[in-house]
């Protein structure tokens, strides 16, 4: 705040007190009257009126610089930063489920396996058929390098191998798909199917969640989205929690909202012990502006 308009206030102040002292000291404080005054037909007199000295009372403060905040208040809700619906990406028959509801796992842990008996099967045969095959390929090529046996003839073997190789991955592939992982670490909610009930890839196994961090979604109105970059601090609060939660902003959606005119924007809260869950409503705060040394004056003191 520049100098001129501190004292312009300071100057408004005064004047302000010098009128108050003003009406104190020159208002009259008497009425005087030589002769009764006659004021009905019964002859009533009224003693001369006299108007008592008045005390005005003016209340004073010390006007002093302080910090003014301008900040804005929104609505939010707590968001997972990671979640999905476990389930496999074949059928079958559960076999084994390897989780307990509400536990954490970490990422790559065995939740769920469906029946692979057929593939393990054969998987089996190829693997035999993979070694005879090596011989084969072994015996085929001594006999081509004394020119017993086709070119022809060992390519064909060759061939054969290389088809076997790619079966056995397939077969490996197809096995790993009856196995259901975490993707990622978090916890796991209630389980939706029991042991020895069939699954599909629509059958829901169970949720998880990531609890950390956690995002905090809002919106503002558009005329503030210039104002609020990445980094930005957001104070928020939960209701039934006097805590204040601190956020801060990582991302903005790349446009504005054409049915509500507000952007859409993400905060992180790191959530380490996990107090909060996803789907919690927030109510935030946003400061946009601060003023260090502001003279604040009450708004009574304005005529």
């Amino acid at each position: 705040m520049n100098k001129g308009l501190k004292w312009g206030i300071i100057v408004f102040i005064g004047i302000i007190l010098i009128f108050g002292l003003s009406v104190f000291f020159f208002l009259p404080t008497t009425l005087k009257s030589d002769e009764p005054v006659v004021t009905d037909a019964k002859e009533k007199t009224i003693k001369p009126q006299r108007r008592e000295n008045r005390m005005l009372n003016v209340n004073a403060m010390i006007i002093k610089q302080q910090s003014l905040t301008d900040e804005i208040s929104r609505r939010g809700r707590l968001i997972a930063d990671e979640e999905v619906d476990l389930s496999f990406e074949t059928s079958g028959k559960i076999t084994e489920i390897n989780f307990a509801e509400g536990s954490t796992v970490q990422k790559g842990q065995l939740l769920a396996k469906v029946n692979d008996a057929s593939l393990q099967a054969q998987l089996k045969r190829l693997e035999v058929q993979l070694k005879l095959a090596e011989d084969r390929v072994f015996r085929q090529n001594a006999l081509l390098e004394k020119d017993a046996v086709s070119k022809e003839a060992y390519e064909q073997v060759q061939t054969d191998l290389a088809t076997l190789r790619a079966d056995i991955e397939l077969i490996k592939a197809n096995i790993a798909l009856t196995e259901l992982h975490a993707p990622f670490e978090g916890v796991i909610g209630l389980r939706q199917v029991s042991e020895g009930a069939y699954a599909s890839p629509s059958t829901v196994i169970a949720k998880l969640t990531k609890l950390s961090p956690l995002k905090l979604e809002f919106s503002v109105p558009e005329q503030y989205a210039s104002q609020i970059k990445k980094g930005t601090k957001v104070n928020f609060n939960i209701e039934g929690d006097l805590h204040t939660f601190n956020a801060q902003v990582y991302a903005t959606e790349s446009k504005i909202e054409t049915t509500t005119n507000s952007l859409i924007i993400r905060a992180l809260y790191p959530n380490d012990n996990g107090k909060l869950l996803p789907g919690q409503t927030t109510s935030l705060k946003i400061k946009m502006h601060e003023i260090s040394d502001a003279i604040a004056i009450p708004s009574e003191a304005i005529v």
